[in-house]
This record gives C-alpha cells, structure tokens and sequence, in this order.
C-alpha cells in the first residue's frame, strides 16, 4: 500500500524498531467482524443458526471475525438486523461505554451507528439514547441502522455539539466522542482516507476535537462517564487532545481501561506537557491485533453542577388521533404498544421515557416510529417490524434463509398464500424482516422500496 510519505516518516519517528512490523501490516488483508444483536437473538442461539465461519474477538462480548469468503452483508439474516457489520477494534469502543438499562446515553457523533447500536443492546431498550450526527445524509444513515437494529428508545438528530449543549446541561450518564479525525488508523480499510491525508489536516482535527469535547464535557452528569476515541494514529490528535482537556477541566479524570492482549498504552512521551494519567488510555495497533488502528480514553467526571430542572417534552397526541392506530393494533398485535404517543405531521412515534425537549432541534427520528396515519387506516412501519417478534403478532409468514421465497421477498415481489386477510410479520428463519398483507390469496409486499435487493 502506498502510503503518505509525511506519514511514513511520523510513524518511523514514533515507532522506531517497531515501524517495520507496522508498516508491514498494511500488505495483509483487513479483519472483518460482526456483532450479534443480542436484541433479537442471543449469542449461542445464532451460533447454531450461522452459514458463517465464525471466531470469537477477545475484547466484545458479542463480537466476532468472519472468513474472507463469507458474505454477510448479502444474507436475509443481516436484513433481518440480527447482527451489525463492523471493524473489529472499533467494538471496543462500545464495550468501554458499558450502557446500562435505564441510562440516559449520548453517541455525539453517532454515524454510521456501530457504535450507537452496541449501546444499545446495553441498554436493552431501557432508558434514553441519543444519536447525533451533523452531516444531514449520514444522519439518514444513521436511522436507517438503528431501525434495522430494532432499537425503539433512540433519538436521532442533525445538530452541532454546540446547539446540543446548550439543551442538555449535565443531563447524560454516558456520552461517547468518536471524534471525526484525520483517519490514519482507516488506511487499510478505506484508501479514500489515505489519500485525502496531509499534515494540516492532522491539525486542524486536532482543534476540532479539542472544541467537540468541550461541548460533551458540558452535557455530562457529576459522576458520568465520557469515552473518547478516534482512528488515528497521531498523537496530536490523541494523546495530546485528552492531557488538554484533563489539565484545563479539573472535574474529570482519566479512568482505568481493561487491557486486553495486544492493546497498548497512550504514549505521554510522545507530546509536549502531557498529563501524568495518559498512560491509563488505550492504544491498538494493526500490527498487534486483528484489527485497524484506534484510541480510547475513558474519563470520569467528578464533580460539577447539578442541573434538576429541564424542559421534558411535550406529547401532543390526543387519544381521538389513534383511532385508526388503535384499530390496527387490535387486529394484528396481541397487545397495544404502551409509551408516549408523538404525531409528527403524519407519522406516529413513541418516545423514549425521560426524553426533554426537542423543540426547534433538527430531528430526524423522535422515537420508535410505529407507522404512517393515512385517511381512514394505519400503515405500519419497517421500523415496527423489526422490533417486534413473532410471539407479538396474531399473524406471522415465515420464510427460510436459503429459500428462493425470501430472495422474492426482498426484492419486493409478493407471495402466493392462503389465509385470513391483514397485515402479517414477515419471518425469515423466525425472526421479524418486514411486513406484508394478505388480501386475495396474495401477501402483498411492504418490505421497503429503498432497501431492496437488486440483481439478485
């Protein structure tokens, strides 16, 4: 691989004796992994089911490599979201947030939403998750995961750190900062990011980043934890970013990290006045394990303000708008979701409890979109099925994996089928993928349009 000279002549500079086994690592193929979304299957139970040659990542719980000839992201199996594809030494990040039930949880710079789907098995639907994500179009991506996922406690907006601190004043538990960087940590994975490299761009994320924390720093609760990661390599980036921050932010500390084999420490000898608790952050290398380049910092913040009254949002749902929604459920779910209901113009979510104030926000999803209020009917959401299970449905269609059925299904062709009419959930091999509705001997498709499968 043809790698920056600047960089090159860096990384020589910081590694020295150990720049030849990193340089050669750039000439083997990139680990690929998997993570089970223990939200819709657990971990043994999909290890019985999987047409992939799996092997466990030491560092995730659910985490694991597959075989350069698999193809996972090709199979109903991920459609189905029952596992989420990505870069090995990228779950570690997820697994230092350790979300629990019932926190309330920030991912600031959320896209594509690895991260923000590993928090939230964590969490397991409990509590309050918010994604964030600037960039308007990644931030659609960003939905699009978390709905495949089955995950109904998340917000997703497109705002800056600024305008979401000044909202959530030290309101979060847990807030991640997978800072947006100059990526050389990337360069085996993604050769755009190699090319795009340069020495005053390092600078410049640098800056960024300092300023991004900052905000973060702001929205956490006294005793609250906050992780900072980048794929980087430099320092300046690194090292340097998290010993400015301890030194000008008396209230945080820097936080013991569970080394696993093959991670190493932050470096305090490679900036100038670093703090003397930088050695308690995590570095992993592409030549140590199986995986790309990253950092972590795991800090603690432990004092500051306490702030009791903030603005909860409004719902205005009145129970006359449900009719039609009401009557769906009767016919299709063996019990009504329970939560607050949100009309967003024509479309009807719940919301996340403990969830504040959106209010003049850019919002992309306010909750767990349930569906669509059309004239006189309700048309349920991919998001729903995806979240739901088949115990949750008076009516279910299920398909096998390696069946020609399930490969008609998601390139949106209907099915030939006998039974009572309404809307069905959809199964592949058991587990939730999408609706259809049977009117007429025939299971019209809902799988949707956006998402379906072509030359296939």
């Amino acid at each position: 691989m043809d790698l920056p000279k600047d960089f090159q002549s860096k990384m020589k500079e910081l590694l020295h004796e150990e720049y030849e086994a990193f340089s050669k690592s750039y000439e083997e193929d990139k680990a690929q992994g998997l993570r089970i979304n223990t939200l819709k299957v657990p971990v043994e139970d999909f290890l019985k089911i999987t047409p992939f040659t799996l092997e466990k990542i030491p560092w995730v719980k659910e985490g694991f490599f597959y075989g350069t000839e698999d193809r996972p992201g090709k199979h109903p199996f991920h459609e189905a979201g029952l596992y989420y594809i990505q870069e090995p030494s990228a779950m570690a990040v997820g697994e230092m947030m350790d979300a629990q039930p019932g926190d309330k949880v920030l991912d600031l710079c959320a896209a594509p939403g690895g991260k923000t789907t590993h928090m939230a098995v964590g969490m397991q639907n409990k509590g309050f998750l918010l994604a964030n994500e600037i960039h308007p179009l990644r931030a659609k991506i960003l939905s699009q995961n978390i709905e495949r996922m089955g995950i109904t406690n998340a917000v997703v907006t497109n705002e800056t750190p600024e305008r979401l601190a000044q909202r959530f004043p030290s309101y979060f538990d847990r807030i991640l900062v997978d800072a947006p960087c100059s990526g050389e940590g990337m360069f085996r994975k993604d050769p755009q990011a190699c090319a795009e490299w340069s020495l005053e761009n390092v600078a410049v994320c640098s800056s960024r980043q300092q300023d991004i924390l900052e905000h973060a720093s702001t929205m956490l609760r006294p005793g609250g934890r906050l992780v900072y990661s980048t794929c980087t390599f430099s320092p300046e980036e690194n090292e340097g970013v998290i010993s400015q921050f301890i030194q000008s932010n008396p209230y945080f500390e820097i936080e013991d990290i569970q080394v696993y084999e093959g991670f190493g420490k932050g470096r305090v000898d490679w900036i100038d006045d670093g703090h003397e608790q930088i050695g308690k952050t995590v570095r992993i290398w592409p030549h140590q394990v199986q995986g790309e380049g990253h950092y972590l910092a795991v800090l603690k913040k432990t004092d500051g303000e306490e702030v009791s009254k903030l603005k909860i949002a409004k719902v205005n749902t009145k129970p006359s708008q449900l009719k039609e929604f009401n009557q769906f459920t009767e016919e299709t779910l063996m019990e009504r979701p329970q939560g607050n209901f949100l009309l967003f113009g024509d479309q009807l979510y719940i919301l996340p409890e403990e969830m504040l104030s959106l209010e003049k926000l850019k919002v992309v999803r306010p909750g767990w979109h349930l569906g669509t209020m059309k004239k006189n009917r309700f048309e349920p959401s991919h998001a729903m099925a995806l979240s739901l299970n088949g115990s949750q449905v008076k009516k279910k269609w299920n398909l096998q994996p390696d069946s020609r059925e399930i490969i008609s299904y998601l390139k949106g062709e209907s099915i030939q089928a006998d039974g009572p009419k309404g809307w069905y959930l959809i199964e592949v091999g058991g587990f939730s993928i999408g609706w259809g509705k049977l009117s007429q001997s025939l299971l019209k498709n809902h799988f949707p349009k956006g998402l379906r499968w072509t030359g296939v």
